[in-house]
Parts: structure tokens; sequence; C-alpha cells
């Protein structure tokens, strides 16, 4: 073993299907917005793509667990980030998700609550000395959860709080957690869905638009059902083998909506077909199973249940995004990971690579 970790111990096999996934993507943003007024974004996403591969290299070189003992530290920062965006952030469609920086950036802290909670919930998880989570271990990783969630639903934000929930429920099933309390939780949250069935009318207009879109798109298909039921069109008309590059008339006219990030799936399907999209999600299945294996191998426990986390939120993201552009889902703006447009998504994508990188090389350091 080396003392420090070297560039030959990454797993380039995980890098691989990730820039696999990443070509398709910037592939069908060009295809998606080449014609229309924002061509061009394909270029915009490389260079996103090239920072964030700088900044997963940084990651992976700073030891996870010097994170880890810093966890209580960023969980604070990232409760009072989101604060600080309940009070003055900076709104836009009707949603106060960000902090202005200045020069036209801003910053999404409901994105880097991601990474915090995988650090603090690994944390966590580690260090609970039995094979078995007692209930007082239940409540307080449930409520360290639930603040973030609380508070990124009020911008508000119900994909990305969402995305939060699977982190802590893979980490709870990896410690232990007693059948009877997770029956007991079942329970519970079945006897909630009715009640927040009833208490859907105190939600904000576009928000119970979307649940009763999800149920009855026909309803309303020049207004709030449009997104799905373009959605499921061009899935449709994309058949077995697709219409070719470029030639998806659902996508190419600007039927799908958002066809270079939230609906990038649905645009995918109509040019390449069941074939392109079955391709799309093995290399997404590759990356989850490597990822799996990643954890199995870590050095600790701690290691474990950081990359645990990146593959409960990843696979969380595509399930999501995949069901959402078929109408199985209600639409929530998750985006497909590594393939849809936007810095944000990519960002974290690419800093919870690192971290994943950081765990895969300290088993190579003494």
């Amino acid at each position: 073993m080396s003392d420090r970790p070297q560039i030959k111990d990454f797993d380039w096999t995980l890098l691989a299907i990730v820039a696999a996934i990443n070509l398709l993507g910037l592939l069908e943003i060009y295809s998606s917005t080449h014609a229309s007024a924002m061509s061009g974004m394909h270029w915009k996403q490389l260079i996103w793509l090239g920072v964030a591969v700088v900044v997963m290299f940084i990651m992976s070189q700073i030891d996870y667990h010097t994170l880890l003992d810093q966890a209580p530290i960023l969980y604070i920062a990232g409760v009072a980030g989101l604060l600080v965006v309940a009070v003055i952030g900076y709104s836009r469609l009707g949603a106060k998700r960000w902090i202005s920086l200045g020069g036209g950036f801003n910053l999404q802290v409901s994105e880097l609550m991601k990474l915090i909670i995988i650090i603090v919930l690994a944390r966590y998880f580690s260090e609970v000395r039995t094979d078995k989570l007692t209930l007082t271990d239940i409540c307080k990783v449930s409520v360290l959860t639930l603040i973030p969630v609380a508070l990124i639903l009020k911008q508000p934000d119900l994909g990305t709080a969402m995305v939060l929930v699977p982190v802590l429920l893979v980490g709870m099933f990896l410690a232990g957690i007693e059948w009877k309390h997770l029956a007991v939780g079942l329970v519970l949250i079945a006897l909630l869905i009715p009640v927040a069935w009833n208490m859907r009318h105190h939600l904000k207009p576009y928000q119970q638009q979307r649940i009763e879109t999800f149920l009855h798109p026909e309803e309303d298909q020049r207004g709030a059902g449009y997104q799905i039921l373009q959605s499921e069109i061009a899935v449709g008309s994309g058949g077995f083998w697709g219409k070719g590059f470029g030639k998806g008339s659902q996508n190419q006219l600007g039927f799908v909506p958002v066809r270079y990030s939230d609906f990038i799936l649905a645009a995918l399907a109509e040019e390449q077909g069941f074939i392109g999209v079955c391709v799309v999600l093995l290399l997404y299945l590759g990356l989850i199973l490597r990822l799996v294996d990643n954890a199995q191998k870590a050095k600790d426990r701690a290691g474990m249940y950081v990359v645990m986390g990146v593959a409960a939120i990843l696979g969380f993201h595509v399930l999501v995004n995949a069901s959402m552009v078929i109408g199985y889902m209600p639409v929530t703006g998750i985006p497909l990971p590594l393939m849809s447009y936007g810095g944000s998504s990519i960002a974290f994508v690419f800093l919870a690579l690192g971290m994943v990188m950081n765990v895969r090389l300290r088993r190579f350091v003494n």
C-alpha cells in the first residue's frame, strides 16, 4: 500500500459508465435544442461537466473521515443555509430556493443538503454499536432528516425533499431496523395517507394541480395535463427502434416539455425507441451495482454508509424520473442524473461521486 491515494486506484469502470451516460445526455440535449432558441445548451453542459470533474477529483482527495468529523458543523451550516433561503432567498416561478451570490450566480442550498445528510447519517449509523437499531436511534435519525425535509418543502421543492428520505431508509435497513419497528412505520404511513389526501386543499394551487393532473391528465389536455400527455405520446411514438437521432417530431417541434432536462428520457425514447431506453437504464443499473460493489469493499462501516447513501439518492432519482415521464408518478421536477441539463444537478452528482472515489481510495492507503 502507498501513503497517498493514486489516480490508478480510481474506479475507472464506474467512471466509464458515468462518461457513457454523460455522452448520451449531451447528444440528446443537442438534439432537443439545436434547432431552437436554446441552441448551444450542450456546450454549456459540457463546461459544467468539465468543472464538475475537477470538483470530483478535489473531493476524492479529502479524507472522508475528515468530513465525518465535521458532520455536526456541516449539518448546522446546511440547516442555517435553508433558513437563510426562507428569509432572503431568491425567488423564481413562485419558488424560493436560491441564495443570490451576485454576478448572475445562485446557490441552491438544498442540493448541498443532499451531500450533508449523507455525511451526517453515515456518521450516526457507523457509531451505532449494536446489531439492531433502537427506537431512540430511529427517532433521532428521523428528526435529523425531517428538519431539512420540512425546510425544503417550505420552499417549496417536493422533489428534493423526497430525495433525502431514501438515504434515511437505506441507512436504517443496513444498520438493522427491526421488523416490528418497520411494521409500525408502515402502518403509520398507511394511516397518514388519507389524512394527507384530505389536507391537499391546503397545498399551493400548483401542487394541488399536479396531484389532480397525475390522476386524470386527460381532463386538462391543454393545461395541467399537457406535460404528462405529451411525454407519454413521445415515449409511445418512438416504438421499438425509435425515429432516429434528431427525427423525433414531438421532440424537434417542442411538444415534449422541458425536453432537455426533466423530460429528457421522453425525448430519447422517441428518437431511440425502447432499445435506446433499455441501454440507458442498463447503464444506470451498472452504475448502481458498481456503487454497491464499492460499498461492500469499503474500509469501514462509515465508508459503506457514505457510498450506499449516494447509491440511494441516484437510484431514487432514476426511478422517479423514469416513472414520471410515463405517467406513473406526478411531475416533481426531479432530473435524470448525469443526463439532464443543469449545473446544480451535475455538481451534486460529481461531488457525490467524488465521495465514492474518496472511500475507494482509502482502501489503498495505510
